[in-house]
C-alpha cells in the first residue's frame, strides 16, 4: 500500500467507500424488506384462521367436511401450506399435510380473543427454509363444541424472493463500487496533473538554475502554499548557495596572502646562505602570518559550530557591569595606541552566555577603535527597551555607505579597501557576531549618521 501511486490510493479508497455505503444500504435495504415480507406472510396466516374461525362458527364442521372436503384444501392458496382441524384430545377431522411435515406443538388461542401478530411462531425447517405455524380454538356446532385449528407454511416462495434481492444487491453493489473506482482513477489522475507539472518543473531546477521558481497561475488552492514554500526555499538556496561562493572565493583570496608571503620568505631564504639575524627575522615574519591563519580557521570553526542547530549555549542572568567592564583593561593598549577614549555606560541585567556575550561586544568594540577618529571617544552603552536589552558600541569616524551596510555581517566582507588594509583583520569578526546573536535568538545591526556609526545587538528578554 505504501507503494502505490496517489491515483490508485484515492481510487481504491474511494471504492472502498463506496462498497462500504453500498453494503450498509443494501443491508438495510434488505433487512426491511424481510421485515415487510414477513409481517405480509404472518398477516395472510392469521387470517387464513381467522377465516375458518368464522367458516365453522355454529356449523356442524363433521358434516361440513364430508359434503365439501375440499373447501378447506382451496383456502390454504399451495401445497407448502399444513391445516388440522380436530376436537382437542382427538384424531384430527381433516389433515391437509402435503409435505408430510410434524405437527407443530403449540397452546392454542382460546376462541374469545383476536388474534395478533404475537400469536404466530416462526421456527427454521430441515432445509433452511422458515416455517410459520399457528393455533387457535373457535366454537362450532349445536350444542357448541371447541375445535382445534392448527395452520401452517413453508417460506419457500419468501425465501427465493430474499435470495434473488440479496444477489441484486450484492452484484448491484459491486458493479457501482468497480465504476467509482474507474472513474476515481481517471479524475484522480486528472487532478494530480497540477503535481505532475509540479514535479517536471522542480527537476528542471538545478545549481545552474537556481534563480527558476515555479509559478503559481492556474494551480489548486492546496498546492499554492507547498509552492510558496518551496519557491521560499529555493531562495534561501540560492541565497546560501551564492554567500558558499563568496565565502570560498573570499577564504581563498584571505588564505592566499599569508601562505603566498610565507612561501615567497621561505623560498628567498633558501636561495642561499643566510645570517643568523635574517633567520630570526624570517621566524619572526612566518609566525606572525602563521597566527594569522590560526585566528582566521579558529574563527571560521565557531562560525561553523554557532551555526549548527544543535549548538548548546548556557543563558544565564548576566549583570553587564561585571561581564562587560573587563573589556576596558583587555583594549586599554589599542585604545592608547589610536589614541581613543573609552566610556562604558552599563547598567541593569541580560539573559545571555557570558562568554559570547564578551566576544560579540569585543568584536565591535576592536572594530570601533580600529577606525574610529583619533581622540575622540567610542561609547558603550546598555539600555532597557520593552521587548529586551539594547547593548550599542559606538565611535566617530568615516560613515560606512548605506548600500553597504546590509552587507557588513556576511564573511570577509569589507565596507572598504582602508579595511582590507588593516593586517589583522580577517572579515569575520561580525559574521561571528551575527551568529552569536542568532545562538540568543537576538537581532544586531549597524546606524550610520553624521560620523557616527552605531553598531548595536538587542537580546530579547
Amino acid at each position: 500500500m505504501r507503494n502505490l501511486a496517489i491515483s490508485t490510493r484515492l481510487s481504491l479508497m474511494m471504492g472502498t467507500a463506496v462498497l462500504v455505503v453500498l453494503i450498509g444500504v443494501g443491508t438495510a435495504l434488505y433487512q426491511s424488506l424481510c421485515q415487510q415480507l414477513s409481517i405480509r406472510d404472518d398477516t395472510a396466516l392469521l387470517n387464513r384462521l381467522d377465516q375458518i374461525r368464522t367458516l365453522v362458527l355454529d356449523e356442524d364442521v363433521q358434516q361440513m367436511i364430508r359434503k365439501k372436503p375440499h373447501l378447506f384444501t382451496n383456502m390454504l392458496g399451495n401445497t407448502e401450506s399444513l391445516l388440522v382441524l380436530r376436537f382437542p384430545g382427538q384424531p384430527p377431522l381433516i389433515e391437509v399435510n402435503p409435505g408430510q411435515r410434524p405437527l407443530p406443538e403449540h397452546v392454542p388461542v382460546v376462541a374469545s380473543r383476536p388474534l395478533n401478530l404475537a400469536d404466530v411462531h416462526h421456527q427454521p425447517a430441515q432445509n433452511g427454509v422458515p416455517f410459520i405455524s399457528a393455533a387457535a380454538l373457535a366454537i362450532t356446532g349445536n350444542p357448541p363444541r371447541q375445535l382445534e385449528i392448527i395452520t401452517g407454511r413453508l417460506m419457500t416462495e419468501r425465501s427465493q424472493i430474499q435470495a434473488n434481492y440479496l444477489r441484486q444487491i450484492a452484484l448491484i453493489t459491486l458493479c457501482a463500487a468497480l465504476v467509482v473506482v474507474i472513474l476515481s482513477a481517471l479524475l484522480a489522475r486528472r487532478s494530480l496533473r497540477p503535481l505532475q507539472r509540479l514535479a517536471r518543473e522542480t527537476s528542471a531546477i538545478d545549481v545552474r538554475h537556481l534563480g527558476r521558481r515555479i509559478a503559481l497561475h492556474n494551480t489548486p488552492s492546496e498546492l499554492q502554499p507547498l509552492i510558496k514554500a518551496f519557491n521560499q526555499m529555493l531562495d534561501r538556496l540560492e541565497n546560501s548557495f551564492q554567500q558558499l561562493s563568496q565565502v570560498s572565493a573570499d577564504m581563498a583570496h584571505d588564505l592566499r596572502t599569508p601562505i603566498g608571503n610565507l612561501m615567497g620568505q621561505t623560498e628567498i631564504a633558501l636561495t642561499q646562505k643566510r645570517t643568523e639575524a635574517y633567520y630570526t627575522a624570517l621566524l619572526g615574519s612566518n609566525f606572525e602570518e602563521l597566527v594569522r591563519l590560526s585566528t582566521m580557521i579558529d574563527k571560521m570553526l565557531f562560525l561553523a559550530r554557532a551555526e549548527n542547530a544543535s549548538q548548546a549555549i548556557n543563558k544565564i542572568p548576566l549583570s553587564l557591569a561585571e561581564v562587560l567592564h573587563p573589556l576596558a583593561d583587555y583594549f586599554e593598549g589599542l585604545a592608547e595606541e589610536r589614541q581613543v577614549t573609552l566610556r562604558f555606560s552599563l547598567a541593569g541585567n541580560v539573559i545571555a552566555d557570558a562568554d559570547l556575550l564578551q566576544r560579540a561586544v569585543a568584536n565591535l568594540l576592536a572594530n570601533a577603535i580600529r577606525y574610529a577618529d583619533s581622540h575622540s571617544e567610542v561609547l558603550i552603552e546598555a539600555r532597557q527597551q520593552p521587548d529586551g536589552v539594547l547593548i550599542c558600541v559606538t565611535n566617530h569616524g568615516d560613515a560606512i555607505p548605506a548600500e553597504q551596510q546590509e552587507r557588513l555581517f556576511d564573511r570577509f566582507w569589507r565596507a572598504d579597501s582602508a579595511r582590507h588594509a588593516s593586517k589583522n583583520s580577517s572579515g569575520l569578526g561580525l559574521s561571528i557576531v551575527r551568529s552569536i546573536m542568532q545562538l540568543h535568538q537576538g537581532s544586531c545591526g549597524v546606524k550610520c549618521e553624521q560620523r557616527q556609526t552605531t553598531f548595536w545587538l538587542r537580546f530579547p528578554h
